[in-house]
């Protein structure tokens, strides 16, 4: 299933899988859709200056899973950066969002800094 997507196919497999029942808009799903960027925005600076805003990430992810149900997770790592597919990874294995065969090269770091919000 993630192998199957790209940048063709993406947007139609973002449709098909969207379960906004309270979006009436185009444009209410592109507000969706703009929290993919958030989250690769907010990898980014984590990467280049150490910083991780672990509670916003989270948030983003949490509607996504609302409005894209289990397709989040293909749709996260199509447009996460494969860099940043370790940080990825520790946020959904922290969110129990992670697939059994996707569980390895995960960012241990960034699950050491989500670990005390597990408690």
């Amino acid at each position: 299933m993630y192998d199957e997507l790209n940048k063709e196919t993406w947007l139609l497999f973002a449709i098909r899988n969207y379960i906004n029942s309270s979006s009436h808009t185009y444009e209410e799903f592109e507000e969706d859709l703009n929290r993919f960027k958030y989250i690769k925005r907010l990898f980014k600076r984590y990467e280049t200056t150490d910083e991780l805003k672990p509670q916003l990430i989270l948030n983003h992810m949490t509607m996504l899973f609302n409005v894209f149900g289990d397709a989040a997770v293909p749709l996260l790592f199509y447009k996460t950066d494969v860099v940043h597919h370790g940080i990825l990874k520790a946020f959904l294995l922290y969110l129990g969002e992670l697939p059994a065969e996707l569980n390895n090269n995960i960012d241990n770091k960034c699950l050491n800094l989500l670990d005390p919000l597990m408690k």
